[in-house]
């Protein structure tokens, strides 16, 4: 299959500002760029789509080069509905550092920063050498712009897209780059710089959008959406993330499985068909979360996902890490008691009986197990130095309820 056609089989290609930019992608020898704004010290799922794009195009042969907005960070695009935030110059540098070692350990992509071009130009020079190429009535049709009229937006939002269309003009001069990848949401602006180049070059440049990735309601996996799922194995673990990728919704798990693996065509039919015919083995959303987790953290950080999950729905509480067992069970009921507290007034406290007697039947049921083993007697006291580290208790009620003990 042609590039273009399993960019299209993926669902990756969006909108393209020239016909002829199918072949070109066949053909392969484009310098092209993706950027990113340093709103955060990690990406998040939300661009994994935009970086995994990136390298099905250098394994086509073309060249990538990461953006990061240094510049633009500074004042922050237009969202649709209010002015971004500005954040400090302090946490801007620092994110900047963060994203460019993420993505050369993840991706190996070359990095450049739009603040480089941008520090030492004047307001004078910045209006005679872009600002005379853009019509007013040409950026208020601009989607984004015009999406934001009613309520109202800023010189310093409107100017975004004028600083947007420089850094493509920069880097096709200096470095023939001559494509720019983006998200749908970008269209306004990316299409901005194909015009800033043919109008100063008389040369043609080229550009082609994604969808954004979403749920089955339309909504897009980011950190605006408030369900941010970082790439950062310190922010979002490899069990996390593996949980969240196992747990997608079943109408999407095949679509996912498209943009987020490099698994083929064949592979993906197959697991469309067992979906289809055996959704209860859930193999299509084992194969999503092995294959994401893998990419981003190795065969070790897919191992850990896998040892805490298996434990959890099975295992020997055990066999974990005092670490594992954090991550594994940070969404389990907790409750904090001192040095030591009896295995009745535990149950109660933890919610798992609504009552002494309740939770005195389910002890002596044999339904409690304490740090692993079952525990069949009322008078059990809970007690700090039998817990795992000294820290923590966990209690476990049937086969998959768990509950965690915090000492103080």
């Amino acid at each position: 299959m042609k590039l273009f056609d399993e960019l299209k089989w993926r669902g990756l290609i969006k909108d393209m500002t020239s016909p002829e930019l199918e072949e070109k992608l066949n053909e392969g020898g484009m310098t092209f760029y993706i950027g990113t704004d340093p709103t955060g010290d990690s990406l998040h799922l939300g661009h994994l789509s935009s970086f995994l794009i990136s390298k099905r195009l250098k394994e086509g042969g073309h060249h990538p080069i990461l953006l990061i907005g240094g510049a633009t960070g500074r004042i922050g695009d237009p969202k649709p509905n209010a002015e971004r935030e500005m954040k400090s110059i302090e946490e801007i540098e620092h994110n900047i550092d963060c994203l460019t070692a993420q993505v050369k350990k993840i991706f190996g992509f070359e990095v450049v920063n739009n603040y480089d071009w941008t520090k030492d130009l004047t307001t004078i020079d910045f209006l005679r050498d872009y600002g005379k190429y853009f019509n007013v009535n040409y950026m208020l049709d601009k989607d984004i712009i015009r999406r934001r009229l009613e309520t109202g937006i800023t010189f310093t939002e409107f100017s975004y897209m004028l600083l947007q269309a420089m850094d493509f003009y920069h880097l096709y001069e200096t470095k023939g780059c001559t494509m720019q990848v983006a998200g749908s949401d970008q269209w306004g602006n990316i299409t901005a710089g194909v015009d800033l180049i043919r109008k100063k070059t008389g040369k043609e440049a080229y550009a082609f959008t994604m969808p954004l990735v979403t749920d089955k309601s339309g909504n897009k996996f980011g950190k605006s959406e408030g369900n941010a799922l970082w790439l950062d194995a310190k922010k979002t673990s490899p069990y996390t993330m593996y949980q969240f990728l196992l747990n997608v919704e079943d109408e999407m798990v095949i679509d996912y499985l498209k943009i987020f693996t490099f698994l083929t065509k064949e592979e993906i039919e197959e697991l469309a068909k067992d979906h289809a015919e055996n959704p209860h083995l859930r193999n299509a959303h084992k194969a999503l979360a092995r294959e994401v987790v893998k990419f981003l953290h190795g065969e070790e950080g897919l191992n850990q996902a896998l040892k805490i999950t298996d434990t959890l729905f099975g295992g020997d509480i055990r066999n974990l890490s005092i670490d594992e067992m954090k991550d594994g069970l940070k969404d389990a009921p907790h409750i904090e008691i001192e040095d030591q507290m009896n295995l009745v007034d535990v149950v109660c406290a933890a919610g798992i009986a609504k009552s002494k007697r309740e939770a005195r039947d389910l002890i002596n049921g044999n339904s409690i197990a304490v740090n692993g083993e079952k525990v069949k007697d009322i008078n059990f006291t809970v007690e700090k130095k039998d817990a795992f580290n000294e820290e923590l208790c966990i209690l476990k009620k049937g086969k998959k309820n768990w509950f965690v003990c915090c000492f103080k």
